[in-house]
């Protein structure tokens, strides 16, 4: 080798050195953490997107589910968890209501947490029983005019997004109920199958199945224009109260001093997998759609919602021990 051929390898050598020595992404299962407990559409939403990484990614990505604290004590496991891109956390609503829930917060979602994608989206739903009488928004407005405080609505627990999303709405209709609050939406759903419980609000994803078998009566969807899974059911607009409006929406994020290449990488593969036909198919079915973002984008969509529902929480007066 002559000294020009010897100095051209040597000044290349550097940069080629460091990319082989980059380990493989991920080195072990994924884990992908679920705050909540099963049986909502958080925890499915969660298995579908899995099955795809998994398939996208040639390595097991599993879902863990640590519910309690309105999604708080699973989030905190995901902050402290090793960066490296291996545990996840599947969430909701219920990160952007934390910070405005809890005074000691152990955690800053923006500060410990780095964004990679929302994932989808879907309206929010009131579901009363049966027997309760009103089949209208109205009726059921004149209902607890007349009984004030009587009438029960369940929810995933104390300041969960489906208690705030009915704080939101009794603000906004003027009315008063009793709050009766369960370990995640999908008991809080059951008991008022069952009768226990009078209404709840839920996403439209949780509650679909249940209108359609009848089990549940839906008064009113969120959104500019009907569901086409549920027709029948007016949106709120229509029913007499405009200005409620509450989207439920789902993201993942890392560990925040995950690197940002990993980042990266998985917002590649959220992306990827929200684009797969069969998941977008299994969101639709369940009344939601496959929405993907960039991590800034995901990151200033999450500190406009911490903003607009600690406005709620304070002016509802809401509390948690």
């Amino acid at each position: 080798m002559n000294r020009r051929s010897l100095l051209g390898a040597l000044a290349l050598a550097p940069l080629a050195t460091p990319a082989l020595a980059q380990p493989a992404w991920p080195p072990r299962p994924v884990r992908i953490i679920v705050p909540f407990t099963p049986g909502s559409f958080t925890d499915s939403s969660a298995r579908l997107v899995a099955v795809e990484l998994s398939e996208q990614l040639g390595q097991t990505v599993f879902v863990e589910n640590r519910g309690g604290a309105g999604g708080s004590l699973g989030t905190q496991s995901v902050v402290r968890a090793e960066p490296d891109g291996t545990t996840l956390l599947l969430t909701d609503n219920s990160l952007a209501i934390s910070p405005g829930l809890y005074k000691d917060l152990p955690y800053d979602p923006l500060r410990d947490l780095a964004q990679v994608s929302r994932i989808a989206n879907s309206p929010s739903i009131l579901l009363v029983r049966p027997g309760l009488g009103p089949k209208t928004v109205q009726e059921l407005v004149e209902l607890a005019k007349r009984r004030p405080g009587e009438i029960s609505f369940g929810s995933g627990g104390q300041g969960s997004s489906a208690h705030l999303a009915m704080e939101l709405m009794l603000n906004v209709a003027e009315i008063r109920a009793l709050h009766v609050p369960f370990r995640g939406v999908a008991a809080a759903i059951a008991e008022v199958i069952a009768g226990r419980v009078d209404m709840a609000i839920a996403s439209l994803a949780s509650g679909v199945a249940h209108v359609r078998a009848g089990t549940l009566l839906g008064l009113g969807v969120t959104g500019a224009e009907r569901s086409a899974l549920l027709p029948q059911v007016p949106t709120f607009t229509e029913a007499g109260l405009p200005r409620y409006d509450m989207t439920y929406w789902w993201g993942l994020a890392a560990p925040a001093a995950t690197p940002r290449e990993i980042i990266a990488r998985l917002n590649r593969e959220v992306v990827r997998a929200c684009s797969a036909q069969r998941l977008r198919d299994a969101f639709a079915q369940q009344a939601a759609t496959a929405v993907t973002s960039s991590p800034e984008e995901m990151t200033r969509f999450l500190a406009r919602e911490i903003g607009v529902w600690r406005e709620v929480i304070t002016r509802a007066g809401v509390r948690v021990e």
